[in-house]
């Protein structure tokens, strides 16, 4: 489906290796029943259940989506057998189905933090009530405390692990990953497809951010930095691609600053197959978040994907991406509250052929050496059976 694949390409990994995978997920559509739906899916036997949820929906509509996940995932994990509960957050009450299952087997859970909740949420003040922080915070230990071991996505998101009382030799950092097999090798008809998705594009230069128009995304900062381009170098063209609760916004501002259909275009999400096209297209791929240092140890599929398909990369936040593209020289890292100046720094990377290519090969060099994804995927599989041998 549409977005983050981690846990599929894991999984995947996990039935080569030669272990059983059972995966309790959900399917998002309206209108397809409320009964659980049992597909095999690349050798894992994947459990469905129907569960409405988009980024179109308020915090409290989201997290009343997450509740009644959790409680019928509880129901289904336990009458299944396994000797290790894997439980991937966000969102936090995952934790739920995860203890609980975990329980009733009597086998070990493993928890893998995605994002540092609840921190997050209250750091951009949608989770307000001083009540609910309460409990938030109580079931993000309540989760840890009941982890045989802990996987963070990030060395910031183990930093915040350890720091409410984890131990932390007993937690692992595995980022995202790669899909080097699906960006790394252009296909034949590659040209064919940008061409019909993007028939304004021709040979000019692309600026490219794929992912969720949300309130932490801050995707408005890429339309003001076309709008200070449009004014010096209108061949470089900028495209926006997703959904989210800020698609709406975004439409409105580039059409106020008059860069809609001129030098930007933004598109609702479309099918993996034709954003890897696009993205292989991109003479520069971005990263962005609005300023809060609570999102500095992310770990954006985004930004991986960039690396996977050898794109120099853009990004207005610090942390560790931030130091890793400047270590390698795999992009540039522009300010978080200065669009004119990161303007010109990412004109100045787009008319430097040279500085272009020695991004592309260093976000290669990336890809391949540190976030290989079967090389992460074997290091999960470890965690997970040594998980199983220390209980």
């Amino acid at each position: 489906m549409a977005g983050g694949t981690r846990s599929f390409e894991m999984a995947k990994r996990m039935v080569a290796a030669g272990h059983e995978v059972d995966m309790i997920t959900t399917s998002r559509e309206d209108g397809v029943g409320n009964d659980w739906i049992m597909t095999e899916e690349s050798g894992i036997r994947v459990h469905w259940l129907p569960v409405p949820y988009s980024n179109q929906m308020d915090f409290l509509q989201r997290v009343w989506a997450f509740i009644r996940f959790a409680y019928r995932c509880t129901v289904k994990a336990s009458s299944l057998k396994g000797d290790v509960v894997f439980a991937t957050s966000t969102p936090l009450t995952i934790a739920i189905p995860g203890v609980l299952t975990s329980r009733r087997l009597g086998k070990p859970m493993v928890f893998e933090v995605r994002d540092l909740w609840p921190q997050l949420p209250i750091a951009i003040g949608v989770l307000k009530s001083p009540i609910l922080i309460k409990l938030a915070n109580w079931l993000e230990r309540w989760a840890y405390s009941n982890s045989k071991r802990v996987v963070a996505l990030s060395s910031g998101m183990k930093e915040g692990v350890v720091r409410v009382g984890y131990p932390e030799n007993h937690v692992t950092v595995i980022p995202n990953s790669c899909d080097i097999n699906l960006f790394g090798i252009s296909g034949s008809d590659d040209d064919a497809a940008v061409s019909k998705l993007l028939p304004w594009l021709g040979e000019r230069k692309l600026v490219v951010y794929t992912g969720t128009f949300g309130a932490i995304n801050g995707t408005d900062y890429l339309i003001h930095v076309a709008y200070h381009l449009a004014k010096s170098d209108e061949d470089v063209q900028f495209l926006l691609v997703g959904d989210g609760i800020d698609y709406d916004k975004n439409v409105d501002l580039a059409n106020s600053l008059g860069v809609l259909g001129r030098n930007l275009h933004i598109m609702k999400s479309i099918p993996k197959t034709e954003l890897v096209a696009i993205i292989r297209r991109a003479t520069v791929a971005t990263s962005l978040f609005i300023n809060l240092e609570e999102m500095w140890a992310n770990s954006a599929n985004k930004f991986f994907d960039a690396l996977a398909a050898s794109r120099p990369i853009m990004i207005n936040y610090k942390g560790w991406q931030a130091d890793l593209l400047l270590e390698s020289g795999a992009g540039i890292v522009v300010p978080p509250d200065d669009t004119i100046e990161a303007s010109r720094l990412l004109l100045a990377l787009l008319n430097d052929d040279e500085r272009l290519k020695k991004a592309s090969q260093a976000s290669c060099d990336l890809a391949h050496k540190m976030f290989n994804r079967d090389l992460l995927a074997d290091r999960l599989i470890k965690v997970l059976e040594n998980a199983v041998e220390a209980s």
